[in-house]
This record gives structure tokens, C-alpha cells and sequence, in this order.
């Protein structure tokens, strides 16, 4: 990586942490208290985010997977196993801060309802994606067999978006057709809407910046086997 990048990288990981303290004062000080559901519901900021991201990490995973398979270009599966890696982090973050939210609205930390079963098989393909790399030695056949890995998976994703129109759920539609029903359920006022788009905007920052030191260190670490094949190749 060129010192142009490096400090570019720099100053998104400090407006990062800016836009941290900012969403933050959002979350807790701006956006109105939700009568029915009280202090608990500003998790949901958080939980929006994290899970629309953990989709389009997850989308960027497959798609550097189809790029890796035409191109057999090395670049594209490093920028996969940078994306899963992420990724994975964040349906795990999601399905934790959905449970804090789930506590006070249905009474349970867990329901066996279909949005956090398909988020559950989600996390665990994704899991799976990252411990088959690691079970396959030989690097070109790990690259091809995880970039078919992670285009199959990614299926589950939009399954698990799209689970809470398909089948009968608890779960809440609060974007988009709300079901008024559903528990949890809630209006957003002009001020829940700007303080939602503050943490998207933060939280895909913050996935931007993970997955560029991510990608820099698969980098790194391929130049360092180039570098002892090379001094292997030398030796007499």
C-alpha cells in the first residue's frame, strides 16, 4: 500500500471515530424516547445498521467470488476473505443487539422466529466459509472452492432480509410496509429517521475501514510467501 492510501486510511479511521461520538449523541440525546418501548428501542440505530451491512459486505463477498472465478485474479479472493471476515462479525453483532431489543418487546432474549433462524443459518455458513479456508492448504484450490462457497451462502442473506414478508413472523417491518400488529412495531418521527441514517452512515464507514485494514493485511501476508518462495527458489 502507497503512503497516499495509508493516509487516506488514516483519516477515514479518524472521521470514524468523529462520526462515532456524533451518532452516538443521536442515538441517546436527539432522538426522542419511543413511548411503548422506552430506552430499549435505540439499540434498534444500531441494529438497522449493522444488519444492512452485514448484507452488503456479505453481497461484496459474492460478487469478489464471481470476479475471483473469471479472473483467477488473487486480488479478488483477498478482497472476499476481507469481506466474509467482516461480515461474519457483523450478523453475529446483529443477532446480539436484536436480542437486547427482543428482551423488553416479546418478553424473551430468543424466539424460534424465521428472521433470527435464517440469521442464525447465516452466521453459521459464514463461519463455515471462514474454517474451510483455513482446512484447504493448497492456494489456488482454497481460492476456488471458497469463491463457490461464498456465492452459494450468500442465498441465505437475502432470505433472511426478505423472511419476515414470506412467512408468518413476529419479527417487525419497520421500513417499509410496517406491519401494525407486529410487536415491537413503531412509527419513526423525523428525528428517528435522521438519527437511523447517521449510524448507516457510520456504521458503513466503519465496515469500509475494517475491511481496508483487512484487505491490507492479506496483502502483506501475500507478499510475504512471495517473498520466501522467492528465497526458496534461490538456494542453492
Amino acid at each position: 500500500m502507497n503512503s497516499n492510501s495509508s493516509k487516506i486510511l488514516t483519516y477515514a479511521s479518524g472521521l470514524a471515530g468523529v462520526l462515532f461520538i456524533i451518532s452516538l449523541y443521536f442515538t441517546l440525546f436527539y432522538a426522542p424516547t419511543e413511548v411503548n418501548l422506552g430506552q430499549v428501542q435505540r439499540i434498534f440505530y444500531q441494529h438497522v445498521s449493522i444488519s444492512w451491512l452485514y448484507a452488503a459486505t456479505l453481497f461484496v463477498t459474492m460478487v469478489a467470488g464471481i470476479l475471483f472465478l473469471i479472473t483467477r485474479n488473487d486480488w479478488w479472493d483477498r478482497l472476499a476473505l476481507s469481506c466474509a471476515e467482516i461480515g461474519t462479525l457483523f450478523t453475529i453483532l446483529s443477532i446480539i443487539s436484536g436480542s437486547i431489543w427482543a428482551k423488553p418487546s416479546w418478553g424473551d432474549w430468543w424466539t424460534w422466529d424465521p428472521r433470527l433462524i435464517s440469521a442464525t443459518i447465516t452466521t453459521l455458513l459464514y463461519i463455515g466459509y471462514l474454517m474451510l479456508r483455513q482446512g484447504i492448504e493448497a492456494p489456488e484450490r482454497r481460492a476456488v472452492f471458497a469463491a463457490v462457497y461464498g456465492i452459494v451462502a450468500y442465498i441465505s442473506v437475502p432470505l433472511t432480509i426478505f423472511s419476515i414478508r414470506i412467512w408468518r413472523t413476529i419479527h417487525p417491518v419497520v421500513i417499509g410496509s410496517g406491519d401494525p400488529t407486529a410487536n415491537g412495531s413503531f412509527n419513526m418521527t423525523p428525528e428517528m429517521r435522521t438519527t437511523l441514517f447517521a449510524n448507516l452512515i457510520l456504521f458503513s464507514l466503519i465496515s469500509i475501514v475494517l475491511i481496508w485494514h483487512r484487505f491490507r493485511l492479506e496483502n502483506a501476508k501475500a507478499r510475504v510467501e512471495q517473498l520466501k518462495i522467492q528465497v526458496l527458489t534461490e538456494q542453492p
